[in-house]
């Protein structure tokens, strides 16, 4: 498998995970979005979790425009709503998709 197959794979990984909680929570709940915002804060563990996730993915974000426009990454922009609409689960893999170079794992550099 390649890096490029690695990252890909866990761009589905990583919006089919935390969708599978959103789906429930907006199946029992309807489509509650201060009901929503208001449950990432519901008790210190996971308000807790929920600042360390948006803290990550707003220092992410900064790094990777920075890092994009230093190495010419086309189509950055799309961590934004990857972000916005899944989480750090897949804009993180899918820039780093982006970003790689079609590669055999453990070829030589």
């Amino acid at each position: 498998m390649s890096i490029r197959q690695f990252y890909f794979l866990m761009c589905v990984v990583g919006t089919i995970v935390p969708w599978i909680f959103f789906g429930s929570f907006f199946a029992e709940n309807g489509l509650n979005v201060g009901l929503f915002l208001s449950s990432l804060f519901a008790n210190g563990a996971a308000g807790g979790f929920s600042a360390d996730v948006l803290i990550s993915i707003a220092v992410f974000w900064v790094w990777s425009f920075t890092d994009a426009q230093k190495d010419q990454i086309r189509n950055w922009w799309l961590v934004i709503p990857a972000g916005c609409l899944v989480g750090l689960s897949l804009a993180l893999p899918l820039y780093l998709f982006l970003r790689s170079k079609p590669k055999k794992l453990g070829a030589n550099a």
